[in-house]
């Protein structure tokens, strides 16, 4: 066959399909909107301020909670000031995590999670902050990571 003939050819099976089976009106629009918002749920963690404050006092009463979520996996931070001025963050996750770091610029502090998806960083200095973890959803490995947040 010539290339003009498998043109036709193919003109007449795409006939063919449209009659029989055709395309579903605005299938074309939902798919590009559905891939679209595929990656949204990636890119963007959702933020949300649980309670807490920070007083201009430091000391126990200093505390903040956080909980980050992209519709699959939620992860709660609620820090706290020490009494060296620093930070600790108690972090609970609740899917199967490998590791979890703590970035703040080009420091990065790793840490695992126990069983019950419980992780501790300790003496942590303030600043603007990121958790990115690494979990593992139905045999596949993906990484979350939250927007930055001051501690």
């Amino acid at each position: 066959m010539t290339d003009v003939e498998d043109a036709r050819l193919f003109a007449r099976l795409r006939a063919l399909w449209h009659d029989v089976d055709p395309v579903p009106a605005g299938l074309i629009d939902r798919m590009v909107a559905a891939v679209a918002a595929d990656g949204l749920n990636r890119e963007y963690a959702l933020l949300t301020l649980v309670e807490g404050h920070l007083g201009a006092v430091r000391g126990d009463a200093d505390a903040l909670t956080l909980q980050f979520s992209d519709g699959t996996t939620s992860v709660l931070l609620h820090v706290t000031t020490t009494a060296s001025g620093r930070r600790r963050i108690d972090g609970w996750v609740d899917t199967a995590s490998a590791e979890i770091e703590l970035v703040q610029g080009d420091r990065t502090k790793t840490t695992t999670p126990e069983d019950t998806g419980r992780f501790v960083f300790d003496e942590v200095p303030p600043g603007l902050s990121r958790v990115r973890l690494t979990t593992t959803v139905a045999d596949q490995e993906r990484t979350l990571e939250t927007p930055q947040f001051e501690l």
